[in-house]
């Protein structure tokens, strides 16, 4: 008995000193700005749900700290796990994302703001399986695309067809609840993947030339919902309809302007006091930055977003394994696009597509997501300065 507990002992003791090793390690610099965007978010979200009705207020908070919670736990599980697994995982993730957006589709599905793309779990609480497939299909994608050509760097012909194969498949399911923004998530993804892996250039030109016609031929067929289209036109134009397709907008330029420099400060901000930006604690919360917080606290925001791309490339780049660089380089496209995409539409440079700000607006299977990604970032790091 006492020998056993011994052996517990150096074996715990040894996985304690791995886990500080692995600390240690990791990428200081996104590490920090993750923690720093989290905290602003939940600051963000508290302030943008605390005059709701009775009850909905401390429950969103609450919420949005749980989820917080779970997403950085879910970070150190994947980040203390050997990247080098990571390949062998590619496929059953994979598949366990398809399941899930297949299950949108059955009545286990719910519709919410148009889109049905979620799975109720009772408690208040949802599910959206499109955000967890987003990793899933990254690396996928890398383990299709690691291989290359004997003597080359360009991946075989076979394996690049593959890849588009594997996501036409998600595209089709997302099309299917409508969600557009996902849909482009995942274009950008394979587009980002494919040009990290070597692909020549004039393959990534035709790829992009279907893909335009294929995005023509899905305005011109009516698959997208009329309220999709209204986004799109009231994009062009927000004063034609100023309270109808172009309100979210309109009132979004408002809030951001009426912040100025320094903002007004933190729960003082009129638009979002009076609730007068839709959704401003999800796909709107960086109006809540822009009123409250100013140009200054917008630019913080975008700053510590950038510092989360830079690393993110910086790991791609130091990557001497083709997988694990393509893992990275495709999360920093997907949360480069969806940064740009949602700030671009708060400010009227973007059509609205109900994308939210990655580790910054509200949710559970979003934020779960992204802080997965960063653990899978965090998980090469370490791997790339351990076999230094």
């Amino acid at each position: 008995m006492t020998r056993a507990v011994a052996a517990q002992r150096r074996s715990l003791t040894g996985r304690a000193l791995e886990v500080r090793s692995a600390v240690r390690q990791m990428d200081g610099a996104l590490l920090i700005s993750v923690a720093l965007l989290s905290v602003f978010g939940a600051l963000l979200v508290w302030s943008s749900t605390r005059t709701w009705a009775a009850g909905a207020p401390t429950g969103l908070i609450n919420k949005h700290l749980l989820n917080l919670a779970i997403g950085w736990v879910l970070f150190g599980a994947v980040a203390m796990a050997d990247a080098r697994k990571l390949r062998s995982y590619a496929p059953l993730a994979y598949l366990a994302g398809v399941a899930g957006l297949v299950a949108v589709i059955t009545p286990l599905g719910a519709t919410v703001n148009g889109s049905h793309s979620w799975i109720l779990l009772g408690g208040g609480f949802a599910f959206q399986p499109s955000e967890m497939a987003k990793p899933a299909l990254i690396l996928m994608l890398a383990m299709l695309l690691g291989r290359p050509v004997e003597g080359t760097d360009r991946p075989r012909g076979l394996d690049v067809l593959l890849s588009l194969v594997a996501t036409s498949i998600p595209i089709t399911l997302v099309l299917l609840q409508p969600d557009l923004g996902t849909t482009m998530v995942f274009c950008v993804i394979v587009v980002g993947v494919l040009v990290f892996s070597g692909l020549r250039k004039r393959w990534i030109a035709l790829f992009t030339l279907v893909a335009a016609v294929g995005a023509v031929l899905v305005w011109s067929m009516d698959v997208l919902k009329p309220y999709q289209v209204e986004r799109f036109t009231a994009f062009v134009d927000p004063s034609r309809d100023p309270r109808g397709a172009g309100y979210n907008s309109t009132q979004s330029l408002i809030a951001i302007g009426s912040g100025e420099v320094f903002g007004k400060g933190l729960f003082r901000g009129g638009q979002t006091m009076g609730r007068f930006v839709p959704e401003q604690h999800t796909d709107f919360i960086f109006t809540v930055a822009g009123e409250e917080f100013g140009f200054v606290g917008s630019i913080a925001v975008v700053i510590l977003l950038g510092v989360v791309l830079l690393r993110g490339l910086r790991i791609a780049r130091q990557c001497e394994d083709r997988f694990g660089m393509m893992v990275a380089a495709g999360i920093v496209c997907w949360l480069a696009f969806q940064t740009f995409i949602n700030i671009g539409m708060t400010i009227g440079i973007m059509p609205i597509t109900g994308l939210p700000l990655p580790f910054v607006s509200y949710g559970g299977t979003a934020t779960f997501a992204n802080m997965i990604a960063i653990g899978v970032l965090q998980a090469i790091h370490i791997r790339v300065r351990s076999f230094r």
